[in-house]
């Protein structure tokens, strides 16, 4: 039992992996450890992040690939003694390598499906590298349960597929404790690809949700490391995953990768709507190519399904002929049309759906009575629980009732295949079957639909002895809810659970004439020989490059705890702001511009109350007394705010409104700064944008004396969103003509009159203390948000345009490590405070 809790366990800050081996040593076989390691002593190991930029020792690309088994058979001996392993030829990690240059070695880590005992593990290490290239991860058999049959199976499976637990009995309440083991195999795998990592030569690929913990162990350890992912089953929608406890904690596992792909558009699209609702993260698509920005990082989002491979089915369906297998259920189905389903013993696979909805059609089209026989393939199921056996009776109570009340001498309807088949059985099958259906209720891909077309198609080898001439038609019923839906555009869609309009489909299929069927055959077999199993894993691979492209060009800064860990992605001009450097650059200067903005600067963001403390009045009123400092807030907020709070600080300048009204130190009149002092255009504003309000259920108008702001922070995240681009392309229609500018902000839709920013009124403060005599030496400019990147725009360019001194000290700087035009970061407003107060000190002392 482990003692810890998980926000422990997953301190990443202080180190969960053994200390890094030498690069140099990374050939060397004694580097795969065997022991499968002790959660506890993981966690309390303390090692440094260590960092990506070693020399490599390999020139060429590696791959590594990452699941929950490897693709390999493991057998004992006949004697009883000792491990026999082999490739698992139908492993789809087996078959992607064909889509990769052949060059690239490829190393699998992953556990084996049968139990080593930790006597054997070292040998058996060392067996599977040498021979295989693969690194087992070995899981003691307990902790091996609760993370697979407890987390997996019982938490996310379910939850993927859209079943949530309404009760104790109707499904697995969450389980902290199952999530814990679930992390500590995350790291355990983790652990395993550091061991074989070289970081600058390789890319990592994680497959499926039983490992969706694990790119947070990589990242904190590996901040360059090129990783990618890809999810097998649903992504459901937010909705539903909503309900997961640890939600958030996943989802930024995940986003520590470079790229994210699915099935589908659809699991794509409730991956970035979870990602909208619980992160406020936005997906943009530049040239077809998908991605979100997280802290500075383009994560990629690929959306390609997995193919079959075609050499293997081809085989396949050449052996399955020499073992005159289809000759024989040709003769057995002589006379008959076949409709064949293959599916797991699954909750969601609908089979009581698909022998329901045939027993409709027998119903209502009496003339294939005697005639259509569902041929039904159950695989074993993966797990066992009460769901499963339910299931299991209804569905030969259901076959019972069919073959009684429609079989006839010779005839049975239904015929139902519950054991284990091979794959020549189950081609042979394929070869012979008029139809195949499939009524899953909710599925990942499903290939079953793609394996029939391609026996469909056949062999032409000459020494056939099944004529494959007439087999190149087929017809396909399948559920709109299965992940190759989309890509079979002339399948019979059906929604299962509309059992009558299912049997109409099958009906449908079966009638259709032959040329019907060869042409949707036809386009079916060209999309499934193109989109083959290769080619989605040669697709991933350039996807993953594309997107990790970039990685020698940023630096990276490592933030966080446990789950909240991230990296953040930053020019390599961008650093963080020192106190020593701005303080000594600050004493050695004799005419200063200070300009900052104050929400989310000087004043957190969450603060409720937005009235400045005692304390930066006090700083405030220090550094506007030094007479060599020129001291700028400039806020979006209005005027008649700003000047009660600062009463006080009779030397402050204030710029109110993003700059429209200004207000000089030591002056009590506002001057404007807009380049027409015509408001009418509010007229047509106003009216949109309260629509848009009644529309948008949270959203609020904030009336400033020179501009409109739509605010949308409290509405749904997507909606508001949606609403927000609706509104902008309405107000850029509508207002077109007029002098003003229509600017999408951080969750704020302004219009403003044209010429107005914060870039103006830096521009400003630089000539006027110019004017004086006074062009500034030192520049200080802090900000926050999209607003304050105009001045530091201009910040940057102000010495080559001789507004400041040839030699002058500038600070542009933002608050929060993220993109920015500012070279210089700190990370909250404390650190603003503490830099001002640095500053306020030497003036007090220098003044004294």
């Amino acid at each position: 039992m482990m003692s810890k809790s998980y926000a422990n366990l997953l301190d990443l800050m202080n180190g969960d992996m053994p200390p890094q081996m030498k690069w140099e040593n990374r050939k060397r076989l004694s580097r795969i450890m065997t022991v499968p390691g002790n959660v506890s002593e993981l966690d309390t190991e303390r090692t440094k992040s260590v960092s990506s930029d070693n020399p490599s020792t390999i020139v060429q690309d590696r791959m590594i690939i990452v699941a929950n088994t490897l693709p390999i058979i493991a057998s004992r001996g006949l004697d009883g003694t000792g491990w026999i392993f082999s490739w698992d030829e139908d492993s789809l990690l087996l078959q992607l390598k064909d889509g990769l240059p052949d060059e690239m070695e490829v190393i699998y880590v992953g556990s084996l499906r049968e139990n080593v005992d930790k006597s054997e593990q070292d040998n058996v290490s060392q067996i599977l590298f040498r021979s295989f290239k693969c690194v087992p991860t070995f899981i003691e058999p307990d902790l091996l349960d609760r993370y697979y049959n407890g987390f997996c199976k019982k938490q996310l499976w379910p939850l993927f597929h859209y079943k949530l637990p309404f009760s104790a009995v109707n499904g697995e309440r969450f389980d902290k404790l199952l999530w814990e083991d679930y992390v500590s195999v995350n790291r355990l795998f983790a652990q395993k690809v550091i061991e074989v990592l070289q970081p600058e030569d390789d890319y990592i690929w994680i497959h499926d949700y039983h490992l969706m913990a694990m790119p947070s162990f990589l990242r904190r350890r590996f901040s360059r490391i090129r990783m990618g992912f890809f999810l097998h089953s649903p992504f459901p929608s937010s909705e539903i995953y909503r309900a997961l406890p640890v939600r958030e904690e996943i989802i930024r596992a995940l986003l520590n990768t470079d790229l994210i792909g699915f099935h589908t558009f659809d699991y794509a699209r409730h991956f970035l709507s979870c990602c909208s609702r619980m992160l406020g993260l936005e997906y943009e698509s530049k040239r077809g190519y998908l991605g979100l920005e997280y802290h500075g990082r383009i994560v990629g989002i690929k959306i390609m399904p997995v193919g079959i491979h075609m050499g293997r089915i081809k085989s396949a369906i050449r052996l399955s002929d020499q073992e005159l297998k289809i000759a024989e259920l040709k003769h057995k189905f002589d006379g008959m049309t076949v409709l064949l389903g293959a599916d797991d013993m699954d909750l969601f696979q609908g089979i009581d759906l698909k022998l329901l909805a045939m027993e409709q059609m027998l119903k209502k089209q009496p003339k294939w009575r005697g005639k259509a026989v569902l041929v039904q393939i159950v695989n074993p199921a993966q797990t066992a629980g009460s769901d499963i056996e339910e299931i299991q009776s209804e569905i030969d109570q259901i076959c019972l009732r069919i073959n009684k009340e429609f079989g006839q001498p010779g005839y049975e309807p239904v015929v139902l295949i519950h054991r284990p088949v091979s794959l020549t059985e189950r081609i042979a099958y394929f070869t012979i079957a008029e139809c195949v259906v499939v009524t899953a209720v909710r599925d990942g891909l499903n290939l079953t639909p793609y394996e029939y077309i391609v026996c469909r198609e056949g062999i032409s080898d000459a020494e056939s002895s099944y004529k494959n001439v007439s087999l190149k038609k087929s017809m396909l019923v399948i559920s709109e809810f299965i992940g190759c839906s989309p890509s079979l555009s002339g399948a019979i869609r059906i929604n299962p659970w509309d059992v009558e309009a299912t049997g109409e489909g099958m009906n449908e299929a079966i009638s259709v004439r032959d040329s019907d069927k060869e042409l949707r055959h036809e386009k079916h077999y060209r999309y499934v020989e193109a989109h083959n199993v290769a080619y989605w894993s040669k697709s991933f691979l350039q996807d993953l490059e594309r997107t990790c492209s970039e990685h020698s060009q940023r630096r990276y800064w490592c933030t966080g705890f446990g789950f909240g860990f991230r990296v953040i992605s930053i020019d390599p001009n961008f650093r963080k702001l020192s106190i020593d450097a701005i303080a000594s650059a600050y004493r050695n200067s004799q005419n200063r511009a200070i300009l900052f903005d104050y929400d989310g600067t000087l004043m957190p963001q969450n603060c409720l109350s937005k009235i400045p403390s005692l304390e930066i009045i006090r700083i405030l009123r220090t550094l506007c007394a030094d007479p060599r400092n020129t001291v700028f807030i400039v806020s979006g907020r209005g005027k008649d705010s700003l000047s009660n709070w600062f009463s006080s600080c009779e030397k402050l300048g204030i710029a109110a409104e993003h700059g429209y009204f200004l207000r000089w130190p030591e002056s009590k009149e506002w001057e404007t700064c807009g380049q027409s002092s015509d408001f009418t255009w509010m007229e047509i504003t106003e009216p949109v944008m309260k629509l848009y309000t009644d529309s948008t259920d949270g959203s609020i108008i904030e009336y400033k004396e020179s501009a409109l702001v739509w605010h949308y922070q409290d509405a749904d995240p997507v909606f508001g969103s949606a609403q927000a681009k609706e509104m902008l392309d309405h107000l850029e229609s509508v207002l077109a003509n007029e002098p003003v500018a229509v600017k999408k902000g951080e969750l704020i839709v302004e219009v403003k009159p044209q010429g107005v920013t914060k870039g103006m009124v830096a521009e400003k403060v630089f000539m006027s203390m110019g004017k004086k005599g006074k062009t500034a030496d030192f520049v200080l400019c802090i900000g926050d948000d999209r607003s304050d990147e105009d001045m530091f725009e201009i910040v940057d360019t102000a010495v080559s345009r001789d507004m400041l001194c040839s030699n002058a000290s500038v600070f542009a700087c933002t608050v929060g490590q993220k993109p920015s035009k500012a070279q210089f970061f700190v990370n909250d407003t404390s650190e603003v405070r503490l830099v001002l107060q640095s500053l306020a000190e030497f003036s007090e002392l220098s003044n004294s």
